[in-house]
């Protein structure tokens, strides 16, 4: 992609001080959670490597139902896999800064779904391969990282939500030499971040839920 990161978040800044003058309220909320990763492209299979998320949000609501949230968080990606045959185990970690962005849909307050995409800085690679003992810390991957999400959320109690999140790279984030599973041949691939997010969120200043008084029967 083209669109630079400073030029992201200036027309980022842009865009949510015109969403925040017509919005009903702003609500904050914390994040915590865990990753199920794996890279597209590297002949390592499975979502095996397990990260964390944290971070927190501003979620601006135009009604009971639309709202656009806008996050800032910590998130781990990357590989693993166990030793196997002749070959020993794999272990690539990449740590981002990240913004995503999501357009969301509320459902008598109890589920809300969500896409978007996201922009995150690498700011740590280490990536651990016993199967030549080598140790890769910067230059192969990408400094960025564009992904679209998909996202769900269900109220657990009170202020207290469980989010289910997708991501997958809409750019590679990196260009390598991998050796085939099958064939033993080395080949040029374009990689790819694909994940699961299992996060907690708790809400912070959202507007108490006002309980709707019973009718009063014809009989009364």
């Amino acid at each position: 992609m083209r669109l630079s990161a400073s030029r992201f978040l200036f027309l980022l800044t842009l865009m949510f001080t015109s969403i925040a003058s017509n919005a009903q309220y702003i609500r904050g909320a914390l994040i915590a959670g865990g990753n199920a990763a794996q890279v597209d492209g590297d002949e390592v299979f499975g979502y095996h490597k397990y990260g964390f998320q944290l971070g927190a949000s501003a979620i601006i609501q135009f009604n009971e139902k639309w709202s656009v949230s806008l996050e800032n968080i910590f998130n781990q990606k990357g590989a693993w896999q166990k030793a196997r045959y002749s070959d020993g185990y794999y272990n690539l970690q990449l740590d981002y800064v990240e913004v995503p962005v999501l357009l969301q849909y509320t459902d008598r307050d109890r589920i809300t779904v969500g896409t978007g995409f996201s922009w995150g800085k690498l700011v740590k690679v280490e990536e651990l391969n016993k199967r030549d003992s080598s140790l890769l810390t910067e230059g192969t991957y990408n400094q960025n990282d564009w992904d679209i999400l998909a996202d769900l959320r269900f109220r657990l109690y009170k202020s207290l939500k469980l989010n289910i999140r997708y991501a997958y790279s809409l750019s590679k984030i990196a260009t390598r030499n991998v050796k085939d599973s099958k064939s033993g041949n080395y080949n040029t691939r374009d990689q790819y971040n694909n994940l699961f997010s299992f996060r907690l969120m708790y809400i912070i200043n959202e507007p108490k839920r006002v309980a709707t008084e019973p009718r009063p029967s014809r009989n009364e």
